[in-house]
């Protein structure tokens, strides 16, 4: 049953009909639990709340099917509008985006343009920015783009997915980088051939990854909602002696935000993924598509109105 939930969500976050409807009729259904707001200012004025409660954020406009250069240049510029915000507003923030909406299926040209344009900017704010990884189709590409980059530029990072056979290899390979990466699950749809089917396998791979980038001395993220991991992280660190401050706790907006701010108390840094914008509809599919809580909270939400 939660596997078909799960497919079901993930199947709708693809539909461009309801893309099209939801940037029309706003957020509403819920979506405002995760999402900031359509705007800059809307998503300003979220972060600095969640940063006086000691927390930090990545931003991320949000995006999908972009399919032009003229569509890809405006997301390109979204993002140097929340990066200049983030300067101006002296906030603790940095700014994640995707491929996609900068240009990665249109051409490399696009997409570079687009990418050297915002971290330029990125620079004179002092923002760092994380490459997002998309689904496995988009991942070598990504990779690709992220090595060229962090050849010119110190203030860039990505994502590594658990849940991809290949993702040790990229962990090894990415070394030579010094990176500073987010690890995550993975929240893509993905074939039996690419990647992990068991959960089981997910968490063993993660755990694996976690602790190898760690120990190779680079900044480490991980993106986890999981206790498991959370308390697999927190002892890797003490019997390694591993400083806080080469790695930090992320969570997304709206969702565990107590436990959040228990990671704070107990001085841990817990960055915060705050999205925004009007292109909300396939990230919050997606987010009903990994917990089926989720659906009950916004179903909640919905009969209280």
């Amino acid at each position: 049953m939660e596997q078909a939930m799960r497919d079901f969500f993930l199947f709708l976050s693809k539909n461009k009909s309801m893309t099209k409807l939801a940037k029309k009729y706003g957020l509403r259904f819920g979506a405002s639990r995760f999402v900031a707001g359509e705007t800059i200012e809307k998503a300003t004025n979220v972060i600095k709340e969640l940063n006086k409660q000691g927390l930090c954020v990545t931003i991320d406009y949000l995006g999908e099917f972009v399919d032009n250069v003229a569509e890809a240049n405006e997301m390109a510029d979204h993002s140097i509008e929340a990066i200049k915000a983030i300067g101006r507003e002296k906030l603790d923030s940095q700014l994640s985006l995707k491929m996609t909406s900068m240009g990665l299926d249109i051409s490399d040209e696009a997409v570079m343009r687009n990418m050297r344009r915002i971290l330029d900017t990125a620079k004179e704010n002092n923002v760092f920015v994380t490459i997002d990884m998309e689904d496995y189709s988009r991942c070598q590409k990504t990779l690709d783009i992220f090595k060229q980059l962090k050849s010119e530029y110190d203030n860039v990072g990505t994502v590594i997915q658990a849940y991809l056979y290949r993702t040790v290899n990229d962990i090894e390979d990415l070394n030579q980088y010094h990176p500073n990466l987010r690890l995550v699950k993975g929240a893509y749809k993905e074939s039996p051939e690419v990647a992990f089917p068991e959960k089981k396998d997910v968490d063993e791979n993660f755990k694996k990854i976690i602790k190898m980038h760690l120990l190779n001395g680079n900044y480490t993220a991980v993106a986890t909602h999981d206790d498991a991991i959370i308390e697999y992280t927190k002892q890797l660190v003490k019997e390694h002696n591993i400083p806080n401050d080469q790695f930090e706790f992320q969570m997304l907006y709206g969702i565990r935000t107590e436990r959040q701010l228990e990671l704070v108390k107990e001085g841990y840094k817990m960055r915060v993924y705050v999205p925004y914008g009007t292109d909300w509809y396939g990230y919050f599919m997606r987010r009903l598509a990994e917990r089926p809580a989720n659906v009950a909270f916004v179903l909640k939400g919905i009969f209280k109105k």
